[in-house]
């Protein structure tokens, strides 16, 4: 009687169902049929401002739907740096990641979206704080973009989240925690935004002829250039090099993770340079396309150069070239052919390798890559658009580029770009990080080093079932979690978050 009663009860839902399925295709209909009857009858001021509305709606829904994917480009982040890094600080770079968004979003919000698009002059905006437009030109640099405000603050946010997570991984295992959130506010509300002004908001560089799609300089490189400088006054790691000088491997506690990062980065790319349209047009389908080409090839050659040099196809080298190609196509990738995104992208994947090799010769100690990727093939890529751009793919932006007849005026122009970037972020970050450095401190105290930043941060580990053990050949303090050996052979090539 039971299973009767039950059986009963499902074929009414089911009926229930398919009523309401009905129902709304015949209201869909109905929808339809008032759709046309209005068409038939509208004029065609009332017409066009129907199509202008539909248009803004869906572009609105696109920006929003790319920004959703550029922040959860935060989590790929975390899981990039954090795998290739000590199971001792895994809490710790979490928790970096977490409030790179947190303390952004207000110091953005308040201050870094009026400095970055609000009316100014050349160098900074000086109203619309607090997203309030006071005028019709106080957000002028973004009316070539039919979203609400809010949308296009939402977009913007993501990227300023960007630019500050990626001094974490350079900085990452001895910097205080107290410190860095400092940093993330003065990156996000002052330092990014000024030189987003220069190029996205109407500022010098973009009346020069500076071009920049999505961000490979505005957002990558700035991020990186700021954490050389962070890097490079922090000193490195306990036990990252001998006392003669060579080179001592400090690998990650979790490659696994660091792959998931990386494929939850690539998948929020597709957010990243798509979205940068900032509309629902058919164009985002050639920017997708031209940046899954750059990161494709980009993963294939540094796994073979890697190969070459190690006699092993290196995981993390191989995660730095998808990220690199990336990071590289990321400027040019609305402004040329897929066969210049491949060619583009294959360069990256050779040079992000040989970036990490050089920074490691030279001591500068930066333990997922984040400047060789953001910032050496940030450059990279924002050079090759002055080379590769074609008018076709968005006529009467960039022009052409130097191999397809434009001579040097486009690189010329982006040669500048790159140089005053790079000046700037390297000058702001010797004043920040030389005053945090000279006041609160910059790094944690040795012990706690060795110790881990989970315990002495924190207060906890993320891994309390498993023993943090002796220091190994690998690194001070490095965790004996199960199956973790020092690896032969490469010195730390670790992928960039």
């Amino acid at each position: 009687m039971r299973g009767d009663i039950n059986l009963q009860e499902r074929k009414r839902t089911a009926m229930s169902r398919r009523a309401r399925f009905i129902a709304g295709c015949a209201a869909l209909s109905l929808g339809g049929l008032a759709g046309r009857a209005f068409a038939a009858e509208a004029t065609p001021a009332e017409l066009a401002a129907q199509i202008a509305e539909n248009k803004a709606i869906l572009d609105t829904v696109w920006v929003m739907l790319a920004a959703f994917l550029v922040f959860w480009m935060q989590a790929g982040f975390a899981y990039v740096e954090s795998g290739l890094t000590r199971a001792k600080n895994a809490n710790n770079i979490m928790m970096k990641n977490l409030m790179d968004f947190c303390m952004g979003s207000l110091a953005y919000w308040a201050v870094g979206f009026g400095i970055m698009f609000g009316a100014g002059n050349a160098f900074f905006g000086t109203s619309g704080f607090f997203v309030i437009e006071s005028s019709e030109k106080t957000f002028e640099s973004l009316a070539w973009t039919n979203v609400p405000l809010a949308a296009k603050f939402m977009f913007q946010l993501v990227f300023a989240a960007t630019a500050a997570t990626i001094v974490s991984g350079a900085m990452a295992e001895r910097t205080k925690f107290s410190t860095y959130l400092i940093y993330s506010v003065v990156i996000s509300a002052v330092i990014y935004p000024v030189i987003g002004h220069w190029i996205w908001g109407g500022g010098w560089l973009a009346q020069l002829g500076f071009w920049d799609f999505a961000g490979s300089t505005v957002v990558h490189s700035t991020g990186a250039w700021m954490a050389l400088v962070g890097a490079a006054l922090l000193g490195p790691r306990l036990g990252k090099y001998r006392p003669d000088g060579k080179v001592n491997a400090i690998p990650g506690h979790n490659l696994p993770m660091a792959a998931l990062g990386v494929f939850i980065l690539w998948l929020g790319w597709f957010g990243f340079n798509p979205g940068s349209t900032m509309a629902a047009d058919p164009s985002i389908a050639h920017i997708a396309m031209t940046t899954n080409l750059a990161a494709a090839i980009g993963g294939i050659l540094a796994m073979a150069t890697s190969w070459a040099i190690f006699k092993k196809p290196d995981v993390s080298m191989t995660l730095n070239g998808v990220l690199a190609g990336l990071v590289a196509i990321t400027a040019p990738c609305a402004f040329v052919s897929p066969l210049s995104a491949v060619i583009i992208g294959a360069g990256a994947g050779i040079l992000v390798v040989l970036a990490v090799l050089f920074f490691e010769k030279v001591h500068l100690d930066d333990p997922v890559g984040a400047v060789s990727v953001h910032g050496v093939c940030g450059a990279y890529g924002t050079l090759m658009l002055g080379l590769f751009a074609q008018d076709k793919f968005a006529p009467d932006t960039t022009g052409n580029g130097l191999l397809f007849g434009g001579g040097l005026t486009l690189l010329k122009a982006q040669f500048i770009g790159v140089i005053s970037v790079f000046a700037f972020a390297v000058v702001a970050g010797l004043l920040l990080f030389g005053i945090l450095k000279a006041t609160v401190g910059l790094r944690v105290t040795e012990s706690e080093e060795i110790e881990g930043l989970d315990i002495g941060e924190h207060g906890n580990l993320a891994y309390p079932d498993f023993e943090m053990g002796e220091p190994h050949s690998a690194g001070v303090g490095a965790s004996k979690m199960p199956g973790l050996k020092a690896t032969a052979g490469a010195p730390s090539p670790q992928a960039a978050d």
